[in-house]
């Protein structure tokens, strides 16, 4: 079969290389890739937001089945225009990517279906928020109610800063119009984890736990980024928090969106908080988080395509999800400055170091071939170094160890992701 993926990620090259495992897929095309999918797969000129052009190709070329990566197309509703052309499409129709692109929407679906989250109210316009805030209990969480790549949340520890953020959002549009609605949040502590799953619209199959570092420096300071590092599993995502999740969050968000006609088919993420007083859902995201996938599809046995297809089908309770007793931590490689200002263009040695490695992956985040041929730099994020290992302190000395492998002129990472794995014996 024929399968596109949408995409020119870190996420859509894990994706990829996942795919391309598959002997069911004869020919693999991404819209637009970058340098490491093309190893893959043929990349094609479309933006992700191109859709009819997306649409044209895929008629063009007899695609069998699309694989939506990022969230902005989902947002826009790709899937709706691809599926009326007649196309077989992974990913949710617009009215169900709305679990994401609205953070109103979630946490009035959460509040209306009892699904544990923290206390929150919604704000149209500054003025009522500043007023809100003026009372309201500190520490308090600011959201852009739509789409801002992850960054849009701010954590005020004081009022001036919470009316900095009212500012930042509202009135500077920091994030556009993502800013146009705000959620205030209480704030919550514990630890946080990330659960990604499959929903076929009835039936959900949670894949392997894992944990991001969003921030940009050593320490969880600095900016919030796209995120700098995952490790999965996460040692803290226990059984009992497993049976807390299954019996009152999972099935409880994919039986809500039925009930509100917004049938989920696709991939949900369920950021969670573990709390003293049980889990709570920070937030959801409607596609594979990034980055992830990098540490959950290497660890994970099935045939992707099967298990999308089940997804479109509404088949996925005959599917049984499998994932390799080991652990994956994913290192980020950044241009310096992300995620604010930073140059690219840097030439990127030591990838050829990565062939043949059995449980090394380097997944390509922001890169491109320059006129010579060269894969040099394109983005903020640059590149993941994944390594697998027999437990998480094996798993995150092999990804250390392996970004020594690469080079390029102004890199940079976060030297302690995954710091939490050595935490994990004080736990009970």
């Amino acid at each position: 079969m024929k399968v596109l993926v949408i995409g020119g990620g870190g996420r859509e090259h894990a994706i990829c290389w996942k795919l391309a495992q598959s002997p069911r897929v004869k020919r693999l095309y991404c819209a637009p890739g970058n340098a490491g999918i093309a190893e893959y797969a043929a990349c094609v000129d479309i933006g992700v937001m191109e859709f009819e052009k997306i649409a044209d190709f895929a008629e063009q070329e007899a695609i069998d089945l699309i694989v939506v990566g990022p969230d902005d197309p989902l947002a826009g509703g790709i899937v709706d225009v691809l599926e009326d052309r007649g196309l077989r499409v992974f990913g949710p129709r617009k009215n169900a990517a709305i679990l994401e692109s609205s953070k109103a929407f979630s946490k009035d679906l959460m509040k209306k279906y009892n699904i544990p989250t923290a206390g929150y109210e919604t704000f149209d316009s500054p003025e009522s928020a500043l007023a809100y805030l003026e009372t309201a209990p500190l520490p308090v969480v600011l959201k852009a109610d739509g789409l801002a790549l992850g960054k849009g949340v701010l954590i005020c520890d004081t009022r001036e800063a919470a009316r900095e953020g009212v500012k930042a959002l509202m009135l500077d549009k920091q994030f556009g119009s993502a800013g146009d609605r705000i959620v205030v949040e209480e704030f919550m502590t514990g630890r946080e984890v990330s659960v990604l799953s499959f929903v076929d619209g009835r039936t959900i199959r949670i894949m392997a736990s894992a944990q991001d570092h969003k921030r940009a420096e050593d320490g969880d300071k600095g900016l919030n980024t796209g995120g700098m590092g995952t490790f999965s599993p996460s040692p803290f995502y226990t059984e009992e928090v497993d049976a807390f999740c299954k019996n009152y969050i999972y099935q409880a968000t994919v039986n809500a969106m039925e009930a509100e006609g917004r049938q989920f088919k696709g991939v949900i993420f369920f950021g969670l908080m573990l709390t003293k007083k049980g889990p709570r859902v920070l937030e959801y995201n409607a596609r594979f988080g990034d980055p992830e996938a990098q540490v959950v599809l290497p660890r994970m046995k099935n045939d992707l395509v099967d298990v999308l297809e089940a997804c479109i089908d509404g088949t996925l309770d005959q599917i049984e999800l499998e994932f390799e007793d080991n652990a994956a931590v994913c290192v980020v490689l950044a241009s310096a400055g992300y995620p604010e200002h930073y140059e690219k263009g840097y030439r990127i040695t030591g990838l050829e170091t990565f062939k043949n490695r059995e449980g090394y992956y380097v997944f390509h985040a922001g890169s491109r071939f320059d006129e010579k041929g060269n894969i040099v730099t394109n983005g903020g994020r640059v590149l993941g170094v994944t390594a697998k290992g027999e437990t998480l302190k094996k798993a995150r000395e092999n990804a250390y160890q392996a970004v020594e492998w690469i080079e390029f002129e102004n890199k940079y990472m976060r030297n302690d992701i995954g710091k939490a794995i050595d935490e994990v014996e004080v736990v009970i």
